[in-house]
């Protein structure tokens, strides 16, 4: 949830005068692109994220009750990459009521959004990528998205001055400046890539090009092809930790995306995804299921906090976008019937009686999965990546 002081501050600014707005970036093309979406699973989803809405929702506040700034980033993107797939306008209001929403109508500053995101650089991703998936979907329906991209386009600037050349580069995980980690790097190779498809300019690519050099060259991917959690403050050494799955697919997106801004020349970038996505789906999951390391269907065996319950879902959706980018039949082929597992997986398993998602997907519950918004945002994105790449 949002703190006092930055509901506070957001109330003094809703009061006072926006600021200059910043260059508008375009929308890339392959995110509006259509594709034959499975109807039966749209509907699924259609279902889910209305009992999200109807369960989670604080309308008035603009956020999910229970929930934090970057999983209702991701929540918020996730509705309007579903309204886009399956040509709905059902939730066409809650990007402007939403707390994110509303900040991005003020046209603040990067210094401004620095505050307002506690310099949290990672989250401060999670959100532009809301901005951005906003932007699509206003952008599609004829609508004015210039706020959406304008807040993207200068909280991107304030990520950029967190770069530095310890450990030979990388992005800090915070302003603190006390760790480099995978995902906040990993979500920079996205959004500048991502970024400069959307006229961002060539700084945008060669953020991208040198984030995935210094990502590359890290040693954050171990033997097995999976990202541990980040370096050793000092050392600068793989730290060994956790290979938590979000990590595995965003790689792969921000790789992709690189790979679409290149002229779609360089197969060798999505063959670097694959060595990681292809980790993913031979070690972190069980009967080829998704599961991460604190998941436990058995009463008293989870103990997957409110971030890692949406782990999951994040990796889906990232398979989506990179597929989105690869644009590739072949490698379309290859993951559909994985994705087509785990919306099937969570329809059976991981949904209760009130249709509200939990944090396991592979096994039925045994008292150990957890209910929350997160876990349901995450099933939501597992529905919405099978709707487009999935056997139907």
């Amino acid at each position: 949830m949002f703190s006092s002081w930055s509901r506070t501050l957001l109330t003094t600014l809703l009061t006072s005068c926006a600021l200059a707005r910043l260059v508008q970036a375009k929308s890339v093309p392959q995110q509006l692109q259509k594709r034959a979406q499975c109807a039966a699973t749209l509907t699924v989803a259609e279902g889910v994220a209305n009992v999200m809405q109807s369960t989670y929702w604080d309308s008035f506040l603009g956020e999910y009750s229970g929930g934090s700034l970057w999983t209702d980033a991701n929540a918020l993107e996730d509705l309007h990459n579903l309204m886009l797939g399956a040509d709905i306008n059902t939730w066409s209001s809650v990007a402007d009521d939403s707390y994110i929403g509303r900040l991005a109508s003020l046209e603040l500053s990067s210094g401004e959004w620095e505050i307002l995101l506690d310099g949290s650089n990672d989250d401060a991703q999670w959100v532009i990528l809301a901005l951005w998936k906003i932007a699509d979907y206003k952008t599609a329906r004829g609508d004015n998205a210039d706020a959406y991209l304008n807040a993207a386009a200068s909280i991107y600037d304030y990520v950029t001055t967190q770069w530095d050349d310890t450990c030979g580069g990388g992005v800090w995980w915070s302003t603190a400046k006390t760790y480099k980690n995978a995902i906040t790097n990993e979500l920079f190779l996205y959004t500048s890539a991502d970024g400069y498809l959307r006229g961002g300019g060539q700084t945008y690519l060669d953020n991208a090009n040198n984030v995935w050099n210094w990502l590359y060259n890290s040693g954050m991917r171990n033997s097995q092809g999976l990202f541990n959690d980040g370096l050793v403050q000092g050392t600068c050494v793989n730290n060994g930790e956790t290979t938590w799955i979000y990590n595995q697919g965003v790689i792969a997106s921000g790789l992709a995306a690189l790979y679409a801004a290149g002229g779609s020349s360089n197969t060798t970038l999505l063959n670097q995804a694959e060595i990681t996505l292809d980790a993913t789906i031979s070690l972190l999951t069980e009967d080829d299921i998704l599961k991460e390391s604190c998941d436990d269907a058995a009463a008293g065996g989870t103990t997957c906090d409110s971030d890692q319950q949406i782990f999951k879902g994040i990796w889906t959706k990232h398979v989506q976008y990179y597929l989105d980018m690869a644009n590739d039949a072949t490698r379309t082929a290859k993951y559909s019937p994985f994705l087509g597992s785990q919306e099937s997986a969570v329809f059976h398993y991981g949904t209760d009686s009130a249709d509200v998602v939990g944090s396991v997907w592979y096994a039925p519950n045994q008292g150990g999965s957890i209910f929350s918004p997160m876990s349901t945002t995450s099933g939501l994105e597992a529905h919405i990546a099978a709707a487009k790449y999935g056997p139907c």
